[in-house]
């Protein structure tokens, strides 16, 4: 075990050391500054490559082991009964569900994003506001990619209706939202959340019947992707009908609009 986490720990370096080497060019070759504060930024990459060669040995050693169990004990048919029947996988749902929504919630870039997002405009977005529409949207894309997996259904129907919805929703959403859904739909798709939905996945394709991990198993991250956009989006117009309810004054489109 020490030396798969030594060998882990060094692919990290191998992997950081690019990073490092471009930030250290433009640092010295561009600008023409010395590195700032340069004892803590040493530290701090060591504290990275640490983090980080930990962090990818658990996810070998753990999420990865337990997504997988889990799907092929929420699949099994002495507990489920037939595994063809999509109405028979109501656990699996569920289950795709709450870990989407929990890993999304404990998503260090998403809490990062909502953050900023809530600094730079003055608490007009709320940040957990926007963590809970995420994390929804990454829930309900789960619920969809394993009814899909069950199914055998293309994964282009569900992207081409869910792109859809998307254009439409940027035309009506306010304008200070858009461009934060959008980007609220690449955070989720990080260290955290990751490496336990593709083990979801390639364990719920590898024990439902007639199923292939390889064509079936991969897919759930781009519908990750896609679902916060909408919920996030959706969460902005939700709010907006409401202020309108109450009575509040709506600004025009072009203007910073009130999402809170």
């Amino acid at each position: 075990m020490i030396a798969d986490l030594l060998g882990t720990i060094v692919v990290t370096i191998k992997d950081v050391l690019p990073i490092a080497l471009v930030l250290v060019i433009f640092q010295a070759g561009v600008l023409r500054k010395p590195i700032p504060h340069l004892k803590s930024v040493l530290i701090g990459g060591v504290y990275v490559v640490l983090g980080l060669g930990l962090f990818l040995f658990g996810l070998e050693r753990a999420l990865f082991p337990l997504g997988e169990a889990m799907a092929r004990q929420l699949t099994d048919p002495a507990f489920l009964g037939d595994p063809t029947d999509w109405t028979a996988h109501g656990w699996t749902y569920l289950f795709a569900f709450a870990i989407g929504f929990s890993t999304t919630i404990a998503e260090p870039s998403l809490i990062a994003v909502a953050m900023k997002a809530r600094e730079v405009s003055g608490g007009t977005v709320k940040e957990w506001g926007l963590r809970l529409a995420v994390a929804l949207g990454v829930a309900l894309s789960l619920v969809f990619g394993t009814y899909r997996i069950v199914t055998g259904t293309p994964l282009y129907l569900y992207m081409m209706v869910g792109y859809a919805i998307v254009i439409v929703q940027t035309i009506y959403a306010p304008k200070i939202i858009v461009p934060l859904a959008y980007d609220s739909g690449g955070v989720t798709t990080s260290t955290v959340t990751v490496p336990l939905v593709a083990a979801l996945g390639l364990g719920l394709a590898s024990t439902v019947p007639g199923r292939s991990a390889a064509l079936d198993g991969f897919g759930l991250i781009a519908l990750a992707s896609l679902f916060p956009m909408i919920t996030v989006m959706g969460y902005a117009q939700i709010v907006q009908w409401n202020e309108r309810r109450r009575g509040g004054a709506d600004l025009p489109r072009h203007e910073t609009e009130n999402t809170e």
